[in-house]
């Protein structure tokens, strides 16, 4: 009985083994060429397109904030106020210092300047003063000469005569001094009233607030943040592409953009900062696309897609993508020549729709195998099934 099951076993095995090393059926297609337009696929991060910290340019204690986080601001809008009280005290005691000076030089007004030191009433009365002394000096020199005038009152009035001549250009050099401490006054008046206004923070540009850093009744000094604010329509993405693109990619080419929030969506911009040098740990370079942010979606900080399409016209070859296996590591296709397969290790590119290009491995005009790839190796033994594929059949 043994050796009867041991026969029919046998006999069994025997028409199970010459079916498996039959010819194996394959669909297959074929390498081919065609000519495309590069596309330069990369991703990167978004960023606003300005970014600044604003911060407090006086002392003082804050007193009212009128905007908060996630707020949006105009030029020139109010943001922070820093209590003004003492900055105005300073100011009134340098414009009085300053009204003071201006007096004794004649003028009223600030924009007022001193054509001549000669016209200041300091130096028109010492010039009087020197005009009298001199006459005098000349009346007491002729009754001294007709012999009717002592010796003794001309010394005095030749004395008291160049004692105005000194005295002239005395107030002289004072007036010129007054002139430039006018002058300094006018510097501390413009800086102390540079300061007052200080006392009020307003946005520098049409920005979002991304961070609150001061409170009502807080004391800040100079350099203090206050606010920190990013414009964000439109947003920069900048991307890290591959050196060997270089070419590729020019300023002013669309970009087009999509972000995990908004899968499926597609946000345009343009190219408008391109690096001039490579980074040569990573072998890509930078370039920089304007997105346009109407209603401000898209955040900065946010991961992105980019697909920039460009001039570079190429002849390259396709495969479909069911003809390719990956395998430990590495890409294969199955070759098909007289019935039999030759596995080639195989280099990819692009992908398309169902399609991918073929940088190495295969050449245009061959014939690969696009079904039973897992069963498939060097020298096995294939025919090419011809047959149309079955359409599905569609669910009741």
């Amino acid at each position: 009985m043994f050796l009867s099951l041991t026969g029919c076993n046998k006999e069994a095995a025997a028409p199970a083994a010459r079916k498996e090393s039959g010819p194996l059926k394959v669909k297959a297609a074929e390498a081919r060429e065609k000519v495309i337009k590069r596309t330069v696929e990369s991703v990167g991060t978004l960023f606003p397109l300005d970014e600044t910290i604003v911060s407090a340019e006086i002392d003082g204690r804050v007193d009212r904030v009128d905007v908060d986080l996630g707020d949006f601001v105009n030029k020139g809008q109010m943001m922070v106020h820093i209590s003004d009280e003492e900055q105005r005290y300073l100011l009134a005691q340098n414009e009085a210092q300053l009204r003071s000076s201006l007096e004794r030089l004649g003028l009223s007004k600030e924009t007022d300047r001193v054509q001549d030191v000669k016209t200041t009433p300091d130096v028109r009365r010492a010039e009087a003063d020197l005009f009298d002394a001199e006459q005098r000096y000349k009346r007491t020199r002729e009754l001294r000469d007709q012999g009717i005038g002592a010796q003794a009152d001309l010394d005095q009035a030749q004395a008291r005569f160049n004692s105005a001549k000194a005295g002239l250009d005395s107030v002289v050099n004072q007036t010129r001094n007054l002139i430039q401490e006018v002058e300094r006054f006018k510097a501390v008046v413009d800086l102390q009233r540079k300061k007052l206004r200080d006392t009020t923070v307003y946005a520098p540009f049409a920005a979002s607030i991304k961070e609150r850093q001061v409170t009502v009744g807080q004391f800040v000094r100079a350099n203090t943040p206050l606010m920190t604010l990013v414009k964000t329509d439109p947003l920069r993405l900048r991307l890290d592409v591959p050196e060997r693109m270089a070419p590729w990619v020019k300023v002013g080419q669309v970009a087009q953009v999509e972000v995990e929030a908004f899968e499926g969506q597609k946000f345009n911009g343009k190219i408008w900062r391109v690096s001039p040098t490579v980074d040569q740990a990573k072998r890509t370079f930078v370039a920089e696309a304007l997105i346009n942010n109407p209603g401000m979606r898209l955040k900065p900080g946010s991961y992105a897609r980019a697909r920039i399409p460009t001039d570079k016209a190429e002849t390259i070859i396709l495969l479909p993508s069911r003809a390719v296996q990956y395998v430990l590591g590495s890409n294969k296709a199955y070759v098909i020549k007289e019935g039999v397969i030759e596995a080639r290790e195989i280099k990819v590119g692009e992908r398309f729709d169902g399609e991918v290009e073929i940088l190495e491995g295969i050449s245009a005009g061959e014939t690969v195998a696009t079904t039973n790839l897992p069963r498939l190796d060097t020298g096995s033994k294939v025919v090419i099934d011809t047959a149309p594929p079955v359409p599905e059949k569609k669910s009741e």
